[in-house]
């Protein structure tokens, strides 16, 4: 590293001594493999743990720059120039990579990592970098970008709470240099530091949204967000930030990088809302390309153990090149993992880095995830069952279908409406007529639900008119009615309130579980019915589990759910089927 130079030594350019710092980063770079003795290969997403013979690196970066100047003035511990560990190093490149038109590759990035792993630290060093660090791009030097500072730097680290800033801001005396406190100008206060006679700043702000409105930040570091929800200001202050951001000149991008913890499943968090809007990007290259954002984590396999022998192994698989974590078996990770007052969810979540249900979660969200195959496809003409939930307003209505041949989940239709808005019935209606005319469906199952409509001048019931359409058009089709015997036998009504349905669709809630726990089943990985999957909630019923929603006024839907498990309900009685008709007789029939 660069040596530590008194300030009777100050000279205008350091060229050398960054150009000597870089070098160091890069043969760092260059001999630090990953570990080769890890017992469980944790879960990698994002690039800076990519590794094929060398490590993934970004083919232009202004993080080199970055890097050299954060080790030219900043220190660590014992006064000593500050060095970044290769992971920081490496997901710093990646920070600060940019494109042959030299914008940035990634306008915002999200850090999630266990608990401990040094996530301040690093928002500390980029917050301090964008003072006076080049983190602008100004030219290329052949195929380098060089980047240069930037006089309006404004950065906010902002939390919903003051103690959350704290934890970074409380780093800055120790960590800006004195040298580099006289060299610039800084001056360091509780909640502020200042620079270049106070034309530059870096500010803690807390959840007011009304305060961030407006502002111009080039830097916003948004920490531990996690625990940023509607209870505590936090989507106010979220969207507010991301505006502000959004509307930076093209000159002095503005960028946000936030730093977390893996979130609780269901609590609509700000950071569950932003992973989610990252994976629904996924599945579509120009969708990912405009979207613009980096996703880092590292994350202990789905089917890690949560035991005292197994619990030391996987935690040093997922703490990465922090290595002050202290993961022996007899450790303080460990003990409070062991801990009964520590539900096993918070353990995952906290030292796991995984993203897990609660306890009464009907799946298991890694169980979802390790089931999605977003390459599946349906092709025309196959054998599928049809199950279908419908609302009024408020709640969801939406149509899931099961391959007869392997049990594969595909979501057809999907209506979100708002509280005060009524569901497209003729939508609905159209992907069923789609639907029957691109695949054989042997079975169609609906649950009309009991809303009265506003508009009917014959039957009120907001459903039935269209659920009688379809029993009418498709009943002679069907090999398998929803209701296939007595006085009110109907090819499609499966009506939900029914003791004679819950009796069919209960046992189905388990069974569907279990398999997403076997990986046993597959579906097509669409982010609605993964979200649905992941929302529900186990329930008690008479005839076994059944599923719902966290609470009654939850704006965390669960319908698509009930349809995936209402279509594999489905295909299991056609397959287990004697004739058409007739349910229960224990025969796999030919379906063709």
């Amino acid at each position: 590293m660069a040596r530590a130079l008194s300030s009777a030594a100050f000279v205008p350019s350091r060229d050398a001594d960054l150009a000597e710092i870089e070098r160091w980063y890069r043969d760092l770079l260059d001999s630090t493999p990953p570990p080769a003795d890890l017992e469980w290969e944790p879960v990698k997403i994002g690039p800076t743990w990519q590794w094929d013979g060398g490590w993934l690196l970004p083919e232009a970066s202004l993080g080199w720059g970055f890097l050299a100047w954060c080790g030219l003035w900043l220190t660590g511990k014992g006064r000593k120039p500050w060095r970044f560990t290769p992971e920081q190093a490496r997901f710093l490149l990646w920070y600060y990579a940019v494109e042959s038109s030299g914008d940035f590759l990634y306008h915002s990035a999200m850090f999630q990592r266990l608990k401990g792993h040094g996530k301040d630290p690093l928002a500390a060093c980029v917050s301090a970098g964008s003072l006076h660090a080049p983190v602008v791009f100004d030219h290329w030097d052949g195929d380098r970008p060089v980047g240069r500072d930037e006089p309006d730097a404004w950065t906010q680290i902002c939390a919903v709470s003051q103690d959350q800033t704290k934890n970074t801001m409380k780093l800055f005396p120790s960590l800006i240099s004195l040298e580099a406190q006289r060299y610039y100008g800084i001056q360091i206060g509780k909640l502020n530091v200042w620079s270049d006679s106070d034309r530059r700043q870096i500010e803690a702000v807390t959840s007011s949204s009304a305060a961030i409105e407006g502002g111009r930040p080039k830097q916003i570091i948004r920490s531990e967000i996690q625990n940023w929800d509607a209870s505590n200001g936090g989507h106010d202050m979220a969207g507010a930030i991301e505006g502000n951001a959004a509307k930076a000149e093209v000159e002095q991008p503005a960028r946000i990088l936030d730093i977390f913890n893996a979130y609780r499943p269901g609590r609509d968090s700000v950071a569950e809302r932003a992973r989610i809007g990252w994976e629904e990007a996924q599945g579509d290259d120009a969708v990912r390309l405009e979207f613009g954002v980096l996703l880092d984590s590292l994350e202990a396999p789905p089917d890690a153990p949560l035991t005292v022998e197994a619990a030391p192994s996987v935690v040093r698989s997922i703490a990465g090149d922090s290595t002050w974590l202290d993961t022996r078996p007899n450790g303080r990770i460990i003990k409070s993992i062991l801990n009964p007052a520590n539900s096993a969810s918070e353990s995952r979540r906290k030292w796991y880095n995984q993203i897990v249900g609660a306890e009464d979660a009907w799946a298991d969200p890694r169980w979802v995830d390790q089931c999605a195959r977003p390459d599946l496809v349906l092709a025309d003409d196959e054998q599928i069952a049809l199950f279908g939930d419908g609302s009024k307003s408020g709640d969801d209505t939406g149509l899931v279908a099961c391959r007869i041949s392997d049990g594969a989940l595909f979501t057809m239709h999907h209506q979100h409406p708002s509280k005060d808005e009524l569901v497209s019935r003729a939508a609905v209606d159209a992907a069923v007529v789609e639907t029957f005319d691109r695949f054989k469906v042997l079975a169609f199952f609906f649950d009309p639900s009991h809303a009265k409509a506003d508009d009917a001048l014959d039957d009120d019931r907001f459903w039935w008119p269209l659920v009688d359409q379809w029993h009418a058009a498709y009943g002679k089709r069907l090999k398998l009615w929803a209701v296939a015997s007595g006085a009110k036998r109907h090819a499609v009504a499966f009506d939900m309130l029914k003791p004679s349905a819950q009796q069919l669709f209960q046992p189905a809630v388990g069974q569907l579980a279990d398999d997403l726990k076997s990986g046993s089943v597959c579906h097509h990985g669409g982010a609605a019915l993964k979200r649905h999957m992941k929302n529900a909630r186990r329930r008690e019923g008479k005839y076994g589990t059944t599923i719902g929603k966290e609470n009654r006024s939850s704006a965390r839907k669960v319908d698509l759910a009930v349809c995936a498990i209402g279509a594999r309900m489905v295909r299991r009685q056609l397959l287990m089927t004697k004739k058409a008709g007739t349910p229960g007789g224990g025969r796999v029939i030919a379906l063709s």
